[in-house]
């Protein structure tokens, strides 16, 4: 493989990799909001109506930009039918033939939500609810996840390639 391939699979591994383990934490923060709102209504008796959009919020920036990373780590369920039969190149290639139409499945994702993104900052889209939050700071997020996403199976991608034609990346 190109010596620009092997660089690019391992900045995106090494970017992926501090996203991902940073992402990890949010599930603390998401932690005490929640643990907050639970001693503020059974303790003080107020209730705050920013709690469960907030969570929702952390709870979709923990997995979209933790995702890459479990990628990465090769932590996606596979149905293991045909595949631990299979020779290594066997499964290299067809690893390849799957990530070519993910690569495919992201790319229209990236662009509803750059469109989705552009819409919600120039229109000023909140959420339909009494908090009325603005919307794009998530969709944001989202589009950035799904970008670290699309990047991240390109790598898997050249990384199943080279492994089906007998080489290595690393």
């Amino acid at each position: 493989m190109p010596e620009a391939v092997k660089a690019y699979v391992r900045y995106v591994d090494a970017f992926n990799r501090v996203v991902g383990r940073g992402a990890m934490y949010m599930i603390f923060v998401m932690m005490g909001i929640l643990l907050l709102s639970a001693l503020s209504r059974g303790l003080l008796g107020i209730s705050y109506i920013w709690v469960v959009e907030i969570s929702q919020f952390l709870l979709t920036a923990y997995y979209i930009l933790g995702g890459p990373y479990s990628v990465q780590l090769d932590g996606h369920v596979r149905m293991d039918v045909f595949y631990s039969r299979w020779s290594p190149k066997t499964r290299a290639t067809v690893d390849a033939v799957t990530s070519f139409c993910v690569l495919f499945y992201l790319v229209v994702l990236l662009m509803g939500a750059i469109s989705s993104t552009k819409y919600a900052i120039q229109y000023g889209q909140k959420n339909y609810s009494a908090w009325a939050p603005p919307l794009w700071p998530i969709k944001v997020v989202m589009t950035f996840g799904i970008l670290l996403m699309l990047m991240q199976m390109l790598a898997v991608f050249f990384r199943d390639v080279a492994k089906a034609r007998g080489e290595s990346l690393e």
